[in-house]
């Protein structure tokens, strides 16, 4: 079985005065605005890093809510915030780590339980098996 979706980007003009704008099929982004500013100066608007940070937590989410229920457990609520890098580097700009911080309520797990079904969600996620970057994760439960 094959899912394919997709996402859009037009973009015009020079790469630090031009402008693009994003859309996904879905229209959850409707010609969401882009461009060096929103990039690499703070400005308003969207950025591809924020957009890999949102599917990687997503998946990485999805992934674990299986795992967990695999295991027999529930949560309550599963937060996950993706932190994308984007850093200078020789030959240009990279993204060498994404950082996975999650916090959750699942009871009856503890912590050691917890932290070991993310780590195989962070291993199994088809988000995280698409990067080459080094994936790391900080893991909190409460309640």
């Amino acid at each position: 079985m094959t899912i394919k979706k997709f996402g859009t980007a037009h973009w015009e003009g020079k790469i630090k005065e031009g402008r693009g704008l994003i859309s996904t099929e879905s229209g959850a982004l409707k010609d969401q605005p882009y461009g060096f500013n929103t990039r690499f100066e703070g400005k308003s608007g969207s950025n591809p890093e924020e957009l890999i940070g949102a599917a990687h937590a997503a998946c990485f989410t999805m992934a674990l809510s299986l795992i967990l229920g695999d295991a027999e457990l529930t949560a309550t609520a599963l937060d996950t915030k993706a932190t994308v890098s984007l850093e200078k580097q020789d030959g240009g700009f990279a993204i060498p780590v994404i950082h996975l911080d999650l916090t959750g309520v699942v009871p009856g797990a503890t912590q050691e339980k917890f932290a070991e079904l993310a780590q195989k969600a962070k291993a199994g996620c088809p988000v995280s098996k698409l990067f080459k970057a080094d994936i790391t994760l900080d893991v909190k439960l409460q309640g």
